[in-house]
């Protein structure tokens, strides 16, 4: 439901949530109206032109009369056709297809703006915005399957006359798009992979709303339990398992050293508050708040996130070991 959506020019800054959806498309005329408010969409994904024999054909015309009889015939049929959209009620033409330069000399004397060259992933999402269906055939066109929204505008921006048409305040509001600008395609793609990280990161919490705390603070208290646990298994087993929270303690370690600490002395003085004061929250105090509380410090992971890092991290360990030698060509 949520699109992100991406265009090169402006800053950073004009970055906009639009509670709709985003074209990258004009009206196919540019006499047609620029703005429409309440909006009755019709979505088409039939071609708006004369039907073609599917076999090979040729067309002899061979006087004016023949001609002109064939070209009354084309315009009456796209007469037809532009009139089954007015009669339904139609207020905006969405189409999938082109359509030639006649049809949309008769759409705009019509008063029926259109869009043309609409892509299908788009159509579906502009149908699941308004709440319309997808018409493959103007015969099966009705009232019931128009879509609905507010407000339909085309804006251009800045200088280079790019124009892009917002389908705003439709009638499913849960589609929305984000549309981000910036000064180059590297900023913007940069920007659509942070959002999408984000959104991941909101979504992972409507899913499961557990939490557990950062700064390191999570892998410290599991490593204390893990390191605990190692003591009930006899055998070789018990190595294993003080390996495993060694390596929790590994994460710890990297943010301590990337926060400029030093990294041994500070987790050990971590590792003992946490044993000393039985609280699991305390981590390494990456911004130096002065705190290692992270529950005070509002530093907060998904647990499904920690979960899955984990797993996956144990995993890839597992692969690694279940190779006994690698051999390499200069070996023989």
């Amino acid at each position: 439901m949520i699109k992100v959506e991406g265009k090169v020019g402006g800053k950073l800054e004009d970055t906009e949530l639009i509670y709709g959806i985003t074209v990258d498309k004009d009206m196919s005329h540019p006499q047609m109206p620029k703005q429409i408010e309440d909006a009755k969409i019709a979505i088409l994904t039939c071609p708006f032109e004369p039907p073609k024999p599917k076999t090979k054909h040729k067309v002899d015309i061979d006087t004016v009369e023949k001609f002109q009889t064939l070209r009354l015939q084309e315009q009456k049929y796209f007469d037809d056709m532009v009139q089954k959209c007015k009669d339904v009620g139609a207020t905006l033409v969405i189409c999938q297809w082109g359509f030639d330069d006649e049809a949309n000399h008769l759409l705009m004397h019509r008063n029926l703006p259109a869009v043309r060259w609409v892509g299908g992933v788009e159509l579906e999402l502009i149908a699941i915005a308004t709440g319309g269906r997808i018409v493959p055939r103007f015969q099966e066109l009705t009232p019931e399957k128009l879509g609905r929204a507010g407000l339909v505008r085309e804006k251009s921006f800045g200088t280079t006359k790019d124009k892009m048409l917002y389908i705003e305040h439709c009638a499913n509001s849960r589609a929305v798009t984000i549309f981000i600008r910036g000064g180059n395609k590297m900023m913007i793609e940069e920007t659509k992979r942070s959002i999408h990280d984000a959104l991941c990161v909101a979504r992972n919490l409507i899913r499961n709303n557990s939490i557990v705390y950062g700064g390191g603070s999570a892998e410290i208290s599991c490593s204390i339990a893990v390191e605990a646990a190692a003591d009930k298994y006899p055998g070789v087993e018990q190595y294993a398992i003080r390996a495993f929270a060694d390596a929790l303690d590994s994460v710890p370690m990297a943010l301590a050293e990337n926060s400029g600490l030093q990294p041994i002395e500070t987790l050990s003085a971590v590792k003992s508050q946490q044993i000393k004061d039985n609280n699991p929250h305390y981590g390494i105090d990456c911004n130096d708040v002065g705190t290692n509380d992270m529950r005070e410090q509002d530093v907060f992971e998904t647990l499904i996130g920690k979960q899955q890092q984990i797993l996956l991290a144990t995993q890839v360990v597992k692969m690694i070991l279940k190779i006994d030698d690698v051999i390499s060509p200069s070996d023989y």
